[in-house]
């Protein structure tokens, strides 16, 4: 079954919805740039309200490796998503600093055969394959029908497209966001809607 996570999550009722579809993940924005941004301490507090299972992803853009790892050290997040240029250096260095027990993905702007190469040989512990930082777009699918490892989704997935992205490619998981707001905001029959699409698939 290929898993769900809902990323971009800033509020309480953002969090209910996540529990009523039971995602397997979910993800708060943790670099201030970002107009997504939620404070780090806000993230405990939502994740408080999460059901059990999920596990809560930070997603950050070339922050600062100590920054990333004290999340990981203070409980705020189960898993680091690196969506900028941390190169395996990076990785490594995260790993040292919370003596091995972060959970890292990495994330990957796919544009050619090239990118699946790199995504392929990452030492991360997920890769998630992108079309870019928030564009809303897809990428070119067929690029990923011989890479060989298990991945998350991402880029410009909503309820319309994610049924056939799951029949032809059975991604680890798909990630979604701004697929299932409605002005920039969390709306929950979409949320809804994706989860079922996927579910129907049976992964």
């Amino acid at each position: 079954m290929t898993r769900i996570k809902i990323c971009g999550l800033r509020r309480e009722e953002d969090i209910s919805y996540v529990n009523e579809i039971g995602a397997d993940f979910a993800g708060f924005i943790l670099s201030p740039r970002f107009w997504r941004y939620v404070e780090p301490a806000n993230v405990r507090e939502l994740r408080s309200s999460l059901n059990g299972e999920t596990q809560v992803v930070g997603v950050t853009v070339d922050e600062d490796v100590s920054y990333v790892a004290s999340l990981v050290n203070d409980g705020t997040i189960d898993i680091a998503q690196l969506h900028g240029k941390e190169d395996e250096d990076y990785i490594e260095e995260l790993r040292r600093l919370t003596d091995g027990k972060a959970k890292i993905t990495k994330v990957f702007i796919i544009k050619s055969d090239e990118d699946i190469v790199k995504a392929k040989n990452s030492s991360a512990d997920y890769i998630l394959l992108d079309s870019g930082t928030g564009t809303g777009e897809t990428f070119d699918w067929r690029l990923i029908r011989d890479i060989g490892r298990d991945y998350f989704l991402a880029g410009g997935l909503n309820p319309d497209n994610v049924a056939e992205a799951v029949i032809n490619f059975h991604p680890y998981a798909v990630d979604v966001s701004s697929g299932v707001e409605t002005d920039k905001i969390k709306d929950v029959n979409k949320v809804k809607l994706f989860a079922a699409n996927v579910r129907s698939i049976g992964g």
